[in-house]
């Protein structure tokens, strides 16, 4: 009668256990802004491909396959899959085989040696013994079967950890690239912006020989000159420096920088195929990693719920046994069974305070994936707010690049000619300067903004191959 009240009581906190709210997931039905491609028009698992560089997609490659955050996102991936095994063993049959031997040699010094069967002073005896128990936790509760789950949920989580790492790698890598060639443009602008300072040098020694010009007009672009010299050499170290940093990205930091091709060039970004907010709680990595922690804390919830209830263990068992000495020997066998029950008395005041804990955590990963589901939104969004943005940005700074190009070769040849004074001539000459950095850091930052987007509406990892999961 005391173990049903027990088991009633049991079962009234189980009853009571606070199970884990839904989730508010409720996202907007579009984006603001839409993506230009169509769905499925650009492949998001490998997104780097559709930039046609097929130096980009060897880096990428490579980073996902030798990067070592990659490579220690997989080990701690084996990690959670070998504590799964241990976890789910111990509602398992448990037993060890143990077996044991002993020889004893006994010489009897003085006195009377005793010869009776079953004892004697002296000879040899030998005792063997060989044993083989089993405890078993019967679980007519299902914790095994809870707590596989919760294993299971564990396991979800860093794997999609695992494949969120490798789709940040490979952003991280194609923004590093991006940035090279970014600077390599920019490299490319500052050694122009020399050879045009030294080409106005040169006209203005002339001039000023001639007669023509004050002669600290060639001293006036001699500063700018110096100017543009020291911005070549700090672009080419920082070029230099930022291939340094894609080489470590991909594993290769043994090879030298100049094994990074940085052509001062960039192409157009790809449009973003469409997709709908929704689909980034299939497609984002970091969603489904927050919503197996959440399926975790809940499994972990139960089995604290479950702790209340009695543990009923069986505990069967088979023996041998074979003694032999001086004209006596004996072999026996045996076999056992006998079981147990623990029922929580006294521990229940710790176990509710463990239970409650457990709750206030399921609450805290109910919140968590809340919190990464609208966070994904909300980059999703803005990367393509941004990037519909640049890419008219660049339109008008191209336009706006020829024109300023075309007044600074007027007043350029006009001061050759002695129709344009030197203050006209550079201030022309830097308004097209201004213009050509803009328009180079608005194509590139497009570029970059482009792999965010990719990354934001969840490409960069096989999210298919895990749709059933």
């Amino acid at each position: 009668m005391r173990l049903q009240i027990v088991v009633l009581a049991a079962g009234l906190v189980l009853a009571g256990c606070a199970t884990p709210r839904d989730a508010d997931v409720r996202l907007p039905a579009a984006y603001e802004q839409a993506p230009e491609a169509p769905a499925g028009s650009i492949p998001l698992d490998t997104w780097w491909t559709a930039y046609g560089d097929d130096q980009l997609t060897e880096l990428v490659q490579q980073a996902l396959e030798r990067n070592t955050d990659v490579r220690t996102a997989r080990s701690r991936l084996d990690e959670i899959r070998a504590q799964r095994t241990q976890a789910i063993l111990q509602y398992l049959p448990r037993g060890d085989l143990t077996a044991q031997g002993r020889r004893t040699d006994t010489e009897q010094i003085g006195g009377t040696a005793a010869n009776i069967p079953g004892f004697s002073t002296s000879g040899v005896s030998e005792q063997y013994q060989a044993n083989f128990n089993v405890a078993w936790e019967i679980d007519p509760w299902g914790r095994g079967f809870v707590a596989y789950r919760a294993a299971n949920a564990e396991v979800d989580r860093v794997r999609f950890a695992f494949e969120a790492t490798r789709a940040q790698i490979a952003a991280q890598t194609a923004d590093a690239y991006f940035q090279a060639r970014g600077l390599a443009i920019q490299l490319a602008d500052a050694r122009e912006t020399a050879r045009i300072q030294q080409e106005l040098y040169e006209v203005a020694s002339r001039r000023a020989a001639a007669g023509l010009a004050a002669t600290s007009e060639p001293d006036r672009i001699a500063g700018d000159l110096a100017q543009a010299q020291a911005a070549v050499a700090a672009f080419d170290a920082q070029l230099q420096t930022q291939k340094r940093a894609i080489l470590i990205l991909a594993g290769r930091v043994f090879e030298p920088t100049a094994s990074i091709a940085a052509p001062p060039e960039v192409g157009q970004p790809p449009a973003v195929p469409a997709s709908l907010p929704s689909e980034l709680l299939q497609r984002r990595p970091d969603v489904r990693q927050a919503q197996a922690a959440l399926r975790s804390a809940a499994g972990q919830q139960r089995l604290a719920g479950l702790a209340f209830f009695p543990s009923f263990t069986l505990s069967p068992g088979l023996g041998w046994a074979r003694i032999e000495q001086p004209n006596f020997s004996s072999e026996t066998s045996s076999w056992s069974i006998g079981g147990s029950i623990t029922q929580p008395l006294l521990s229940i005041p710790r176990l509710l305070a463990e239970l409650k804990v457990q709750n206030a955590r399921t609450e805290q990963a109910v919140t968590a994936y809340e919190k990464t589901v609208q966070t994904a939104f909300q980059e999703a969004e803005a990367a393509l707010v941004n990037l519909d943005a640049d890419r008219r940005r660049v339109v008008l700074l191209r336009d706006g690049e020829a024109r300023a190009r075309r007044a600074y070769e007027a007043a350029r040849t006009g001061y050759a000619r002695g129709l344009t004074d030197l203050s006209t001539t550079l201030s022309a000459e830097q308004a097209w300067r201004a213009v050509r950095a803009q328009l180079a850091s608005a194509q590139v930052q497009a570029l970059r903004r482009s792999v965010q987007a990719m990354k934001a509406i969840g490409g960069g990892w096989p999210a298919q191959a895990y749709a059933a999961k």
